[in-house]
């Protein structure tokens, strides 16, 4: 501790600690490898690729990569300061989990509706429409920011409300639309997570532009 000049005790703060500060990593491309990854595959199956109509494969992976990697990436986001990151990646780690659940047997929910899939595929897209809604409040925090990551709440806006009319209406095509824009949006979450991790890489040949229009 030292006297500043006003008189109050002012902690001193050693080098390297200063340094341990500046340094702390960025946990975003963790999060958009993990979001990216879970929904491209998700988006793969729904536009059946390879001839696959069932697609629970994806269970394993929204609850551990699209679950809890991201859950954890929002929880590192917090010492950070950054509101926007931990806000949007704990809320679609809990997205990814809750939606896995749904489709574990033994968590009994699809069970639960008794062999009524009309009933279940409308709360289905009451749920999906629901995520769609929370999709389009975080575009506001970054339109005069980021446009990269305009563009990939944009499209993951689209997709969910494929998704949900989809479901609401039975309409097969529409499902797959749904699942185009779900592709498109794994491949730009791709891209922003590698753009972030060049980044923060001092070796790092190249850089690639995220359309930063705002550092404030």
């Amino acid at each position: 501790m030292e006297k500043g000049g006003s008189g109050h005790t002012v902690e001193y703060v050693p080098e390297h600690r200063k340094e341990g500060r500046r340094r702390m990593a960025n946990p975003g491309p963790m999060g958009l490898f993990s979001f990216a990854a879970t929904t491209f595959l998700l988006s793969l199956f729904n536009l059946h690729t390879r001839d696959i109509q069932t697609p629970n494969v994806i269970i394993g992976m929204a609850i551990f990569a699209g679950g809890l990697v991201q859950l954890l990436a929002g929880m590192w986001e917090v010492p950070n300061g950054n509101v926007f990151g931990a806000t949007a990646f704990a809320s679609y780690g809990a997205f990814w989990m809750s939606y896995a659940t749904i489709f574990i047997p033994s968590s009994g929910v699809i069970a639960s509706f008794n062999g009524n899939m009309d009933e279940f595929n409308q709360a289905i897209g009451l749920y999906l429409m629901v995520w769609f809604m929370i999709t389009l409040m975080f575009i506001p925090p970054v339109l005069k920011k980021n446009i990269a990551f305009v563009v990939l709440l944009s499209c993951l806006s689209l997709a969910l409300l494929m998704l949900s009319i989809g479901a609401f209406n039975g309409m097969p095509s529409v499902n797959k639309a749904g699942g185009v824009f779900g592709v498109i949006t794994g491949l730009v979450a791709f891209y922003i997570g590698v753009a972030q991790m060049l980044a923060a890489e001092r070796t790092a040949i190249i850089h690639l532009p995220l359309g930063v229009l705002s550092e404030d």
